[in-house]
């Protein structure tokens, strides 16, 4: 092992050991039973950590090209918790997806569950989720005594998330439902309360006393969004430019959605084809379990499709199980990687928002987005590929503009691939971009407070939540209830939400820019194979290493 995977491997071990729930997201066995510490001192030494590392990269001699990504990739990415720290972001983690506040719930989706003893390591862990919630509240608390706090929206909506967790509202919250599947095991109920006790707690909280002391005030300014923007995407990015660009992206796509809805219902305006779309029973599932069957079955047959044929599919990523997320969370479909030995698959998980009818018209597409050639087969691969990618690489170094807009490029392919034929999956696909252009128009636009463009309503006027979301519902076509949760995602994750075009764009740009260079010597599976062979990285870097085929 050389120099520099040695130091990454060794990073992957201390902070498995300082965040557990980070552990069980990357597979790093022996931290199951524990819960991270959130608290100021627990994100201190977990700064002091990432600081060691990068000197330690630094001085580590880089052997071979390997060694070469491995360094670069890394440091990138410690810089860039560095900066998060010293700007005091952990101090105001809150938001619908992707904090503390959830992960804490959702490192249990995660756990082998399987023999007596795998029950025990959970039960331990549920007695130490009170201290992990209360360690975030610690956090929270020393950033309301340094002014610096969280949007108002965000508290209110992690504390409604909570209160789910905590025993709130009619579904079975979450513990008391996990414990319930061992009745006669009084001490896992015991933990399940406790657990459950420790989140209601946490929505107490965050919805009495720390919402009142919120920013009333969403957007983050520009500061802060090109810091995020950095994280998330890993270039720099004219705003501007990105912004005038989305609007671009949703004519041409609202353009090409006109034509597709001339195929399926001619004459009809593109509302009139969604919804003859959503009520065309020949194309819709009936019952949750029958969905995700149906989600499982469309997996496992692309798999058997481009194995051998636009990809190469090593054995152990050709298993990728379909699950249901429990109630709570956001509303949007997520993956979750396999680990180091495969003995955890990877797995796509759907959100249900309590509907139990499934039109199949956008669900096809957002398949092949989550799970393959999407998310499993670019993630599954880096875990696949110990040879090659350091620890680092494979466990914790995902660049969400890397991999959404993967997963998002994977979309359009299979189109290219022939697997949309069928005009009403296209126009699924389609009403998927469209929905991520709106999401660059919108998430630059509120959180920059720029105008809205010439020639469309409001023109000249301001966004603001209460003009995004009648235009986002308006021109997603997607459900309202999903798009008032993808609000407050965007309004708490800045920069994050742009990830999927402005990634699917470098994607785009450099395969055609390979296109260009190698002319009738192209190869799409070998471009596939090498792109995702190099593991993720920042769009920046990733372009310029896709100039190198």
């Amino acid at each position: 092992m050389s120099e520099v995977f040695d130091i990454a491997d060794r990073y992957c071990v201390q902070l498995g050991a300082l965040d557990p729930c980070s552990a069980t997201y990357a597979g790093i066995p022996g931290h199951d039973h524990e819960m991270t510490d959130y608290s100021p001192a627990g994100a201190a030494r977990r700064v002091d950590l990432v600081r060691d590392t990068l000197v330690a990269l630094a001085a580590a001699p880089q052997e071979t090209d390997d060694d070469r990504l491995a360094a670069s990739v890394m440091t990138e990415r410690c810089t860039l918790d560095v900066e998060q720290y010293e700007a005091r972001e952990r101090l105001r983690d809150v938001r619908i997806i992707g904090s503390p506040i959830q992960s804490a719930r959702q490192c249990f989706d995660l756990m082998r569950l399987d023999t007596d003893d795998d029950w025990a390591v959970a039960t331990e862990r549920m007695t130490r989720v009170p201290d992990s919630l209360e360690s975030i509240e610690e956090s929270l608390r020393a950033g309301v005594d340094q002014g610096v706090v969280a949007a108002r929206r965000q508290a209110l909506a992690c504390a409604e998330q909570a209160a789910t967790w905590g025993g709130e509202g009619e579904a079975e919250p979450f513990f008391r439902a996990l414990a319930s599947r061992r009745p006669d095991d009084t001490k896992l109920a015991a933990a399940a309360e406790l657990a459950t006790s420790g989140y209601a707690h946490l929505a107490a909280y965050l919805r009495d006393e720390y919402a009142p002391a919120a920013d009333p005030r969403d957007p983050v300014g520009r500061d802060r969004y090109m810091l995020f923007a950095r994280d998330f995407n890993g270039i720099e990015l004219d705003l501007e430019e990105t912004y005038a660009w989305g609007w671009e992206e949703l004519h041409r796509i609202e353009d090409a959605m006109r034509r597709v809805g001339e195929r399926i219902l001619p004459g009809a305006a593109i509302e009139e084809v969604i919804q003859h779309l959503d009520n065309d029973d020949t194309r819709a599932i009936e019952g949750v379990e029958e969905f995700r069957r149906w989600n499982q079955d469309l997996i496992d047959q692309t798999i058997s499709d481009l194995e051998g044929t636009h990809f190469e599919i090593a054995p152990p990523l050709r298993i990728c199980e379909a699950m249901i997320a429990p109630p709570g969370g956001a509303a949007a479909m997520y993956y979750t990687g396999p680990t180091e030995d495969f003995s955890r698959p990877g797995r796509t998980w759907y959100p249900t928002m309590g509907q139990t009818r499934f039109p199949l018209w956008k669900e096809v597409s957002t398949c092949y987005h989550e799970a393959v050639p999407g998310h499993h087969l670019q993630v599954a691969q880096v875990v696949y590929l110990a040879d090659k990618l350091s620890r680092f690489q494979r466990l914790f170094g995902f660049v969400s503009g890397h991999g959404e807009g993967w997963a998002l490029y994977a979309e359009r392919l299979m189109g290219e691939l022939g697997y949309l034929e069928d005009p009403a999956f296209e126009m699924g696909m389609l009403a998927a971009q469209a929905m991520r252009a709106v999401r660059v128009v919108v998430d630059i636009g509120m959180h920059l407070e720029l105008a809205i463009i010439d020639g469309e309503p409001h023109a000249g006027e301001t966004w603001t939540p209460e003009l995004a979301l009648p235009f986002i519902i308006e021109r997603s076509r997607f459900p309202e209830v999903f798009m008032r949760s993808e609000v407050d995602r965007y309004l708490g994750w800045p920069g994050q939400a742009i990830s999927y075009k402005v990634g699917e764009r470098v994607w785009l740009e450099s395969r055609a820019d390979a296109q260009r260079r190698k002319g009738a010597k192209f190869d799409l599976k070998e471009f596939h194979t090498f792109a995702l062979d190099l593991g993720s990285m920042g769009l920046g870097q990733l372009r310029d290493e896709l100039a190198r085929f």
